[in-house]
């Protein structure tokens, strides 16, 4: 058994979703727990859908809605050819359900409100592709992940319970597999033992397929991007960059944690405690290698991989009486960072100082500020960005740092990171 991801861009256009039927059609005679992302740009209409319902803007919300459903039943219909589909009650449904909601008075919070609406997204994308895909002679059964996937009630952050979302697994998705090679369901949403809708945060249809994987004991997993590849840097920022074709799990946790926006860690986990290696693909041409992420790869055979985050601020927090900041005065520090929750990108300490690079956030700023000020000075520079090059060759780090002004550095025999000006 295979799990395959589809995101949001490979969905977009009619186009495109009949491309994924021919990917999926290619590979029919082997079992496929396909998850699927809502398409295009849905949910972050969604978002705004929630956000005007929760400012009591019932009226912008509802248009917006509108407009979400129009577009989702004219993609049906042309997928399908009319709308005597089934498929069309059930979007009906879906919709229906969330002009409920906005019915409501928001009495609850905000991120209560935004996991009822904005997982509408999922369902509706999953819906039509399983309708079309059954139409094109690809059976397969359409499954609501939310009878699945059980959850906490941390909405917008939701944490699987494992155990019993194994056992539905067993229950529902198994045998499934005696009836059709194909099961299609949600990615990013899950449901707490209340029936109330959950989403599972960052990179969360990325994430589900991997709990599919490793509770199914799956071959492999497959995510269908639109890129080749995992590139050595952004190419939105970095002319020539390189296909890398097979990275470790531990290297792609190492540079998503310097900021690359590659895999989220919390995808690598399942996946790589179960040995399942993950592959990246492209959907726009099915035959191109990609890259396989798992266990064991030769680092020495890695490019340089080149990650830029932009939006940094640098501060640094000096003890006020000249107190060396030795182990209890880092653990105050700390403390107060985790309560406000602010990553640190990068850190390093002197005599009576520590400085740390973070994403740009005021509002957490200043209250980091009130919170240490009676017992540190704390001055920052803000505007920055903070360059990491691992595997760096001679002469990289200086030709990506030319004519810029670095106010910290660091550097391991692997990693050298630069906060620049």
């Amino acid at each position: 058994m295979k799990v395959f991801k589809f995101g949001g861009a490979s969905l977009e256009s009619v186009e495109r979703i009949q491309q994924v039927a021919a990917i999926v059609q290619s590979f029919s005679d082997q079992q496929l727990l396909i998850v699927i992302s809502a398409m295009g740009k849905t949910t972050n209409e969604l978002e705004k859908v929630a956000h005007n319902f929760y400012l009591r803007k019932r009226e912008i919300a509802a248009q917006l809605l509108s407009n979400i459903e129009q577009q989702h039943l004219e993609i049906a219909e042309k997928l399908l050819g009319n709308r005597e589909n089934p498929l069309f009650d059930q979007l009906q449904q879906f919709f229906t359900e969330a002009e409920w909601t906005l019915g409501e008075k928001p009495v609850r919070s905000y991120d209560y409100y935004y996991d009822q609406l904005v997982s509408l997204g999922e369902l509706l994308s999953t819906a039509i592709v399983s309708a079309y895909f059954n139409q094109a002679a690809i059976n397969n059964t359409w499954v609501d992940v939310r009878d699945v996937f059980r959850t906490d009630d941390t909405f917008r952050e939701a944490n699987i319970n494992w155990e019993v979302t194994q056992q539905q697994v067993n229950e529902r998705i198994l045998p499934l597999f005696k009836q059709t090679n194909i099961v299609i369901t949600q990615g990013f949403i899950g449901s707490t033992d209340q029936n109330e809708s959950v989403t599972l945060g960052r990179e969360g249809s990325d994430y589900s397929a991997a709990v599919f994987a490793n509770m199914l004991n799956a071959e492999s997993q497959t995510i269908w991007k639109d890129v080749e590849g995992l590139k050595n840097a952004d190419p939105k920022l970095f002319p020539n960059t390189i296909n890398i074709p097979e990275i470790s799990f531990s290297e792609v946790i190492e540079i998503s944690y310097y900021g690359a926006q590659v895999i989220h860690p919390k995808t690598i986990k399942p996946l790589q405690n179960k040995q399942i290696p993950l592959y990246v693909k492209s959907f726009l041409n099915k035959d191109l290698p990609g890259t396989v992420i798992r266990e064991e790869v030769d680092n020495k055979h890695l490019p340089p991989i080149i990650v830029l985050k932009k939006n940094q601020v640098l501060l640094t927090i000096t003890s006020r009486n000249f107190d060396f900041i030795t182990e209890d005065r880092i653990s105050d520090i700390y403390e107060m960072f985790h309560k406000l929750k602010i990553k640190i990108n990068l850190m390093q300490n002197a005599a009576i100082s520590f400085s740390c690079c973070i994403d740009h956030n005021s509002e957490k700023i200043e209250l980091l500020m009130k919170a240490l000020h009676n017992d540190f000075k704390i001055s920052y520079h803000e505007g920055l960005e903070l360059l990491t090059v691992r595997y760096n060759q001679d002469g990289m780090l200086e030709e990506l740092s030319k004519g810029r002004n670095v106010l910290l550095e660091q550097r391991s025999p692997v990693t050298i990171q630069r906060v620049l000006k």
